[in-house]
């Protein structure tokens, strides 16, 4: 803590010989964000610039690109910077304005994944009735439900620790996640629970919900060649997806909770996972698996060669 300014400094402990590395470790992770930045948004303006990808699951797909910029742009800029910094520190609530940032667009992913599930349910199960379904003002609540929602949700949980103590100014990890729990002097019985049962609503609900539409997919697309062909190729993406973020989710939360002491290049490599990963996992394959993505995208390359 420095009491001379009376702001309250955090120190990051998840650093592996960064002080010998610390350019090598740079020019990665720039090089990184540069590529999570460009791909996003190329796809981004592939769906906006061309109205034939003006439906609903584009849509949601470029609300699902745009999170991945935000969600590197919150913590890419702090990781470069300790990169070439002597010490590896950060202010207690620029701390938890990444830890909101975190956890906010994570759950608004599965938000926004849970609505691309029910978009492919709804046209492939009941085909007749999309138009009347998604239509623009239920994709509009859609969206405004995803950013929304856990905005709101995850406030709560932030001013929670606001206002707890802290006796401890020292993370294991790289960036501020739910292990700023572990600075508080008395663990809170309360924000454990809380915790647990955001965990279960919006991650455990919404994937089960997913795999209930995909299974409800499956049934029907079993009895129709045609609706199985389409099926694959618009399904495929999002389950792809969504195990990817649900295996690096769930252990993003447990971890912290099951304390358990793992190596600390362990540790540095999954927290380098779930910042590289996701949001660059994300545009490759909805830009390579996605027929209607994916063409436009050869023939921009094709004119840029």
């Amino acid at each position: 803590m420095d009491y001379r300014s009376n702001v309250t400094y955090i120190t990051f402990g998840g650093h592996v010989e960064v002080q010998k590395y610390r350019y090598l470790y740079f020019v990665i992770m720039f090089t990184v964000y540069i590529l999570i930045i460009s791909s996003n948004f190329t796809i981004v303006c592939i769906i906006m610039i061309h109205k034939n990808l003006h439906e609903p699951m584009y849509i949601f797909i470029a609300a699902l690109l745009i999170n991945s910029v935000l969600f590197s742009t919150a913590i890419y800029p702090k990781l470069l910077i300790d990169f070439l910094s002597e010490k590896q520190i950060i202010s207690y609530p620029a701390c938890l304005f990444q830890w909101f940032s975190y956890y906010w667009l994570a759950v608004s992913d599965i938000f926004l994944l849970s609505f691309m599930a029910y978009d492919r349910y709804v046209s492939i199960c009941n085909p007749l009735k999309y138009t009347t379904i998604m239509q623009k003002t239920t994709i509009n609540i859609f969206l405004f439900s995803a950013w929304i929602v856990p905005a709101c949700q995850f406030s709560v949980v932030i001013i929670l620790n606001a206002m707890k103590e802290i006796c401890t100014f020292h993370l294991k990890g790289i960036l501020c996640n739910s292990t700023v729990q572990t600075l508080h002097c008395v663990k809170s019985r309360i924000l454990n629970i809380f915790g647990l049962f955001n965990f279960v609503t919006f991650l455990i609900l919404p994937v089960l919900f997913i795999l209930f539409t995909y299974g409800r997919i499956l049934v029907v697309s079993s009895r129709c060649r045609g609706v199985r062909k389409r099926a694959a190729q618009t399904c495929l993406p999002h389950l792809l997806v969504l195990i990817n973020f649900s295996c690096l989710s769930a252990y993003d939360v447990l971890l912290p909770r099951l304390e358990l002491n793992s190596p600390k290049i362990i540790n540095l490599i999954m927290a380098l996972q779930a910042v590289v990963y996701h949001p660059l996992f994300n545009p490759i394959i909805y830009g390579l698996k996605m027929g209607g993505i994916y063409d436009h995208l050869k023939k921009l390359f094709c004119r840029m060669v």
